[in-house]
């Protein structure tokens, strides 16, 4: 199970907007609600992925409100994109962006969430010994006066 689904959408537009838009095609916003997460990862890939977002199977160990209304705010633009139903176009576009400069935020280390665990780098994906170290030069010139 996913950080969010289709029903999460219903927080900031109406169902009914929601089927317009769609015209009752529950595929088009799966589609959109997919392409919000694979953003949203796309700026936090230091973060574990799997307990941040969940799996198909699976629901996110981590429950973080911030991190599924920004998601949520993805979502919408990418579904708001197709028609402009009666919604405030700009009021969606502004939520747009400052999901991603949240995300952007986030990434560049400007803004730490509480609670998120970082991508496991252990050991195991270490080097093999002796393979540890690695240099390089530029070519040896050969200038005549």
């Amino acid at each position: 199970m996913p950080i969010i689904t289709t029903t999460d959408l219903q927080t900031n537009l109406y169902p009914e907007v929601i089927a317009e838009i769609t015209r009752n095609d529950n595929t088009i916003a799966e589609r959109a609600v997919t392409a919000a997460i694979s953003e949203a990862k796309m700026y936090l890939s230091r973060y574990d992925l799997v307990q941040l977002f969940g799996t198909d199977i699976d629901a996110p160990a981590i429950q973080d409100e911030h991190l599924k209304s920004l998601v949520k705010d993805l979502a919408c633009w990418h579904l708001l994109r197709l028609s402009n139903t009666g919604v405030d176009y700009t009021v969606f576009r502004t939520a747009y962006q400052d999901a991603i400069a949240t995300l952007k935020n986030i990434m560049s280390g400007q803004a730490q969430p509480q609670g998120w665990p970082y991508l496991d780098t252990s050991a195991s994906d270490a080097p093999a010994e002796g393979n540890t170290i690695n240099w390089s030069s530029n070519p040896r010139r050969n200038n005549f006066y």
